[in-house]
């Protein structure tokens, strides 16, 4: 089955659940996880099924990172905030970078969101 992770910055998750909402039949397809906070209000705000993993600040980003480095996610949908500095900044390009060493598809705005989830569908 397709594993994605669901990420996004406090300023970000309004647009995730709207997000999310609008492709919940294609969302529940996945297997998906996603970072405590994030993780929890897709579960309050829609009818997804997510593990939730911790919160970004307390290791949630490294721990998605590790399942990137196991080969076990196909693809990370991350709303960054790029206006605001992260307190866990260097977890965050750590996540960034193992997509890359591992050419894991990653979204980090909703233009680029839609053609991963919809390039997944395929």
């Amino acid at each position: 089955m397709t594993r994605v992770a669901l990420i996004a910055h406090d300023e970000k998750k309004p647009d995730l659940i709207e997000f999310a909402r609008a492709h919940e039949e294609q969302l529940r397809q996945y297997d998906l996880i996603a970072t405590g906070t994030t993780g929890q209000r897709l579960i309050d705000e829609t009818d997804l099924e997510i593990e939730r993993k911790e919160s970004g600040p307390l290791g949630g980003d490294l721990m998605i990172g590790a399942e990137v480095a196991e080969e076990k996610l196909d693809g990370i949908v991350f709303l960054r905030d790029p206006l605001r500095a992260q307190p866990h900044e260097p977890d965050i390009s750590a996540l960034l970078r193992i997509c890359d060493v591992r050419d894991t598809a990653l979204a980090t705005n909703l233009a680029s969101a839609e053609f991963l989830i919809e390039g997944l569908a395929e």
